[in-house]
C-alpha cells in the first residue's frame, strides 16, 4: 500500500465558503474524493488545519498552534513509512499583518523541500516524493474584512511562477491551482473546486 500524506490548510480541512469554517463531508473534501479515485492500493492521510501558515507564527493566543513548519516534521516521523507528500501551503502567508514578500515565501518553501529530501524513513531508509501545490486563487475584493488579503490576488500569481520556476530546477513535481474556484469568501474552495483538485492528482500519484 502507497501512503500520502495530505499537508495543507483550510482548503485541505475542507472549509465550506462564508460558513465559519463549516467542513465538507468526506464526500466533497478532495484527500477523501483522492482516497476514492485511489483506491485501496493508497492510504491518503488529511492533515488539514485552518489558518496553518508556512513557516509564520500567528501571535494569537488561540492561532500559535498554525505554524505548519513546527507540527510538519513530527508529522512526517509519525506518519512514516510514506510515499508521497503533497504540501498545499502559502495562502495565509499572505495575510497583510504579516508583511510578507514573495521571495520570502519562497524561502519557506525551500525549508521544507529540504527537510523532505535529507528525509530518511526509519523502516526502510527511503525518502518521500514531494508534491507542491500551487496557492490557490484569492480574490481580495470578496474576502471580509476586505484589508486581511490586501494586494494577494496578484501576489498569488508571483508566488506561484516563483514555486514552479523552483520546482522546474530542482526536479520537483508542481501543480497549478490557479484555475480553481473559490467561493463567496474569495478564499476557500467550492465543491468543484475539491473534485477537479482530486481528479488532477490521482494520475500524478498513480
Amino acid at each position: 500500500m502507497k501512503r500520502v500524506l495530505c499537508f495543507g490548510d483550510s482548503n485541505t480541512w475542507g472549509a465550506i465558503p462564508n460558513t465559519n469554517d463549516l467542513r465538507y463531508d468526506e464526500t466533497q473534501r478532495w484527500p477523501k474524493m483522492l482516497q476514492n479515485l485511489l483506491g485501496s492500493d493508497y492510504e491518503i492521510i488529511e492533515e488539514g488545519l485552518p489558518s496553518r501558515t508556512l513557516c509564520t507564527f500567528d501571535t494569537r493566543p488561540e492561532r500559535m498552534h498554525t505554524m505548519g513548519y513546527q507540527y510538519f516534521v513530527p508529522c512526517v516521523y509519525s506518519h512514516d513509512k510514506l510515499n508521497y507528500i503533497i504540501l498545499m501551503l502559502g495562502t495565509n502567508e499572505l495575510k497583510t499583518e504579516y508583511q510578507n514578500t514573495c521571495p520570502k515565501i519562497l524561502n519557506m518553501l525551500k525549508i521544507y523541500v529540504n527537510f523532505v529530501r535529507n528525509f530518511k524513513s526509519k523502516i526502510d531508509n527511503s525518502t518521500p516524493m514531494l508534491i507542491v501545490c500551487g496557492l490557490s486563487p484569492i480574490d481580495e475584493g470578496l474576502y471580509t474584512p476586505p484589508h486581511k488579503f490586501e494586494g494577494a490576488t496578484n501576489k498569488v500569481l508571483e508566488v506561484n511562477k516563483m514555486f514552479e520556476t523552483f520546482c522546474k530546477e530542482n526536479k520537483l513535481t508542481f501543480v497549478d491551482n490557479s484555475d480553481l474556484e473559490v467561493g463567496a469568501d474569495g478564499l476557500h474552495f467550492t465543491a468543484l473546486a475539491h473534485k477537479l483538485l482530486a481528479e488532477k492528482l490521482a494520475p500524478l500519484l498513480k
